[in-house]
């Protein structure tokens, strides 16, 4: 990636494992990164945890939501399910212009291990009816756990389904899974958000199950990313 091509992403609700997670593999890689929050001084204490875990001090930095969304090129959801909607309608008009991923996923908080289907259909389709045609909505990510993300030195053994209306912001996401060294595939239109984010309760219970914690997906008969 040459300096002139370095896009801002910024990570709404980036203080959670999750977002860190995301922020840390992708400052790994080379990307400027914004951590959001609701609290700005939360989000420079997040950055700087980010920057010290790798050795530089310039790599990320922490602002509110809305001036994160503001400043950022590519901004990415990582805020919980009963958080999207007042995220997002405080956001909107920041938003304008620009790529949303979406890596919400609507948790049943008393039953995880059950699917939960919201009124919308999904959360990523929710997210793009709520913010209309001037945010390209492309929901992604939902189904790499954080423990995978921070372990900067292993690879990621999991693939990532991507869905949206956009073909070009498709394009711009599967790029951010592969700078992270992930697979990822067009899996079509918002509506198909669903299959990724139902996933994840299958994912839970495979975890609970087998006594491990980063269950995964993979995608087979086709050619992997180092042989296309």
């Amino acid at each position: 990636m040459t300096q002139d091509t370095i896009l801002t992403l910024a990570i709404l609700g980036g203080t959670g494992k999750e977002g860190f997670g995301l922020a840390l593999r992708w400052a790994h890689a080379g990307y400027a990164v914004i951590i959001g929050s609701r609290d700005a001084a939360r989000a420079r204490a997040t950055a700087h945890a980010l920057n010290e875990k790798l050795g530089r001090e310039d790599l990320a930095q922490g602002m509110t939501n809305l001036d994160a969304a503001q400043t950022c090129d590519i901004a990415v959801l990582t805020v919980p399910y009963a958080s999207q909607r007042a995220t997002l309608e405080a956001l909107k008009d920041a938003l304008k212009g620009k790529v949303l991923v979406d890596v919400t996923v609507p948790l049943n908080a008393e039953k995880r291990r059950a699917v939960c289907l919201p009124p919308g259909g999904s959360a990523g389709a929710e997210a793009q009816a709520l913010l209309g045609d001037e945010v390209r909505v492309v929901s992604a990510f939902q189904n790499i756990g954080f423990r995978h993300l921070e372990e900067l030195d292993a690879p990621i053994d999991c693939d990532v389904l991507v869905s949206g209306n956009d073909k070009a912001a498709k394009q711009q996401v599967i790029a951010l899974a592969r700078a992270m060294g992930i697979d990822a595939f067009d899996a079509g239109p918002i509506e198909n958000a669903v299959v990724a984010e139902a996933l994840v309760s299958a994912l839970i219970n495979i975890n609970i199950k087998f006594k491990v914690t980063s269950a995964g997906i993979r995608i087979t008969g086709i050619p992997r990313l180092d042989k296309r």
